[in-house]
């Protein structure tokens, strides 16, 4: 799923953190992130939020529950 304009990085975390299953950023290049990984957070935001706000990310998450918190977030904020 494609997850837009993310302008609070901690609440988008939190999400994160909160999901029961993988959850997963792909990379421009096709690569996937464990963002559930502490270290994989702060490595592969460090370069993508360097401009204050998220335009846009590719995030896979495996369950049904996990994916609807992920929806909610990006409709509520």
């Amino acid at each position: 799923m494609k997850v837009q304009n993310i302008t609070d990085i901690n609440k988008f975390f939190q999400v994160v953190d909160a999901c029961k299953g993988k959850v997963e950023l792909v990379t421009g290049e096709g690569d996937r992130l464990n963002l559930k990984s502490k270290l994989s957070q702060y490595v592969s935001m460090a370069n993508i939020f360097s401009n204050g706000d998220i335009p846009e990310l590719e995030v896979i998450a495996y369950e049904k529950e996990d994916i609807d918190k992920l929806v909610h977030f990006m409709m509520e904020g």
